[in-house]
């Protein structure tokens, strides 16, 4: 089956898109000091597109909701529309909620916060939203949905000189300033509870899913059955039902009898947008695992591994840290899988485990400076990857707020910037990939850390300011991402 048709990427597009910028959520003011919690730490599109979610670093979820799409379009605009015309797409702020708090372990001493590591859609149910999110230790699984306010109807007493005391209109106790007329009342009508047209926005923690983990956990994914997920930390991932949240299976363990005999760590995992009984998950190895969930209860074993071999005499003192995979996603059809190193995109054939199919360097100029890199710890900086809805682009974000767009099949990128400016920093890509130092751990140590790196064509590049997440659209080209506690967003 190897180097059949079926076997390639897809194919690629015919020339490079035309981004432009859509909406940006949350812009700073030039100078405005950012606060750490402000800071977004997840980003996810729901399955039809029409709703977006961001988690920050203070523990709330954000939602936005698709304005620009009709939801009743008559046969007749959908025959006139074309997928190829690009539209500005248009998101507003839908509502907000705190989703996680600071916690501490006694039993640990540790403290937990309350940052959103990781956000996922879930079904829609009578026009409910669904969501999972989850901090280092604890997974939640909410509900949003409109609720009718509910008002008290008035009574026939004058309240009207009455001092409120907090139960709200008509709601005060009779304390002597109620005003009854001369001959009392024929009739007294009673207070009742009476919906109104008005709605409001509600979010119910339906379910806590916690003292599953003993380490951070990285992950958590859907499957396509709609009925189970997991969760995923260093050493073990879990599978939950989601209307138990008392116990979960424990069905991927890599932690050793001897905890100093470990070599590598789980970094991301997710299920096969199809095959409910198919997950996949990485390691800080650079190696790609498929398991299936019917060979045993405890998925020790997979059925196929991905992973590049190094070439002979090119090992360095980096070469194992920047070949940890920071994340994976499949794609739309479950047939390739994208994942993100601290220096490439490789795309992966799931039939082919003899390498990857595509390989997208994405900062090659940061190679000489691994040195300072690893002093100031931005060598472990964990960027997330994105794949378009049909396959033939994938994305990734880089320092000084930019995020690159690669065409399947070319290793030419779009490089654009987080600003209402996308194009304003153009980043050719080298011919040449430069020269891994040869003997790195020589100069270790006798350079001080640098905030900024220059490339070849004299672009700097701040290390202070890393576009870890983004989203694309799961039908249209369009791109979220996150500078801070900015939310841009770019269509083409």
């Amino acid at each position: 089956m190897m180097g059949s048709e079926s076997d390639a990427p897809p194919p690629p597009s015919s020339t490079p898109l035309d981004w432009k910028f859509s909406q940006v959520f949350g812009e700073r003011a030039a100078g405005e000091e950012v606060q750490e919690v402000d800071i977004i730490s997840a980003i996810e599109f729901n399955k039809s597109g029409s709703h977006l979610a961001t988690g920050d670093r203070g523990g709330r979820v954000v939602l936005f909701e698709r304005t620009d799409v009709k939801d009743n379009s008559t046969r007749k605009d959908l025959e006139n529309s074309d997928y190829t015309v690009s539209h500005h797409p248009e998101f507003r702020y839908k509502t907000e909620f705190q989703s996680h708090e600071p916690e501490f372990d006694y039993l640990k001493s540790l403290e937990i916060e309350e940052k959103i590591n990781k956000i996922k859609w879930c079904q829609t149910a009578n026009g409910a939203l669904f969501l999972l999110s989850t901090n280092d230790k604890t997974i939640k699984f909410w509900k949003v949905q409109e609720k009718k306010i509910k008002k008290i109807s008035e009574t026939n007493l004058d309240t009207s000189n009455v001092k409120s005391n907090g139960l709200g209109p008509g709601l005060s106790l009779p304390n002597g300033d109620f005003s009854f007329p001369a001959g009392g009342f024929g009739s007294l009508r009673l207070p009742v509870v009476v919906s109104s047209q008005e709605t409001n926005l509600v979010a119910n923690c339906r379910r806590v899913y916690a003292h599953a983990h003993d380490y951070h956990i990285n992950s958590i994914s859907n499957n396509s059955d709609g009925e189970t997920f997991i969760s995923a930390d260093d050493l073990r991932i879990n599978l939950w039902n989601l209307e138990i949240s008392s116990q979960s299976f424990n069905i991927v363990d890599v932690k050793p009898p001897n905890m100093e005999d470990l070599t590598e760590v789980i970094t991301s995992a997710e299920f096969h947008p199809i095959n409910c009984n198919t997950l996949a998950y990485s390691s800080s190895k650079g190696s790609i695992r498929l398991v299936d969930l019917r060979q045993s209860a405890l998925c020790d074993n997979h059925f196929q591994l991905f992973e590049e071999h190094e070439a002979p005499g090119s090992r360095t003192f980096f070469t194992e840290i920047i070949a940890s995979i920071s994340d994976i996603k499949f794609s739309k059809d479950g047939r390739h899988i994208l994942s993100r190193d601290y220096m490439t995109l490789k795309l992966w054939d799931i039939n082919m485990n003899s390498g990857p199919v595509a390989t997208f360097p994405v900062h090659e100029y940061l190679r000489p400076k691994l040195c300072d890199l690893y002093e100031n710890d931005s060598i472990f900086d964990k960027f997330e990857c994105c794949q378009s809805g049909d396959g033939s682009r994938v994305a990734t974000g880089s320092y000084s707020n930019l995020f690159r767009v690669f065409e399947s099949g070319s290793k030419e990128a779009t490089t654009l910037e987080a600003s209402r400016n996308p194009m304003r920093r153009q980043v050719p890509t080298p011919a040449k990939p430069v020269r891994s130092l040869p003997s790195i751990t020589r100069v270790v140590g006798r350079r001080g850390t640098e905030a900024q790196v220059t490339d070849a064509n004299g672009n700097s590049y701040d290390f202070t300011t890393k576009l870890l997440h983004l989203a694309w659209h799961p039908t249209e080209n369009l791109i979220a991402c996150a500078a801070a506690n900015s939310l841009y967003m770019y269509y083409a």
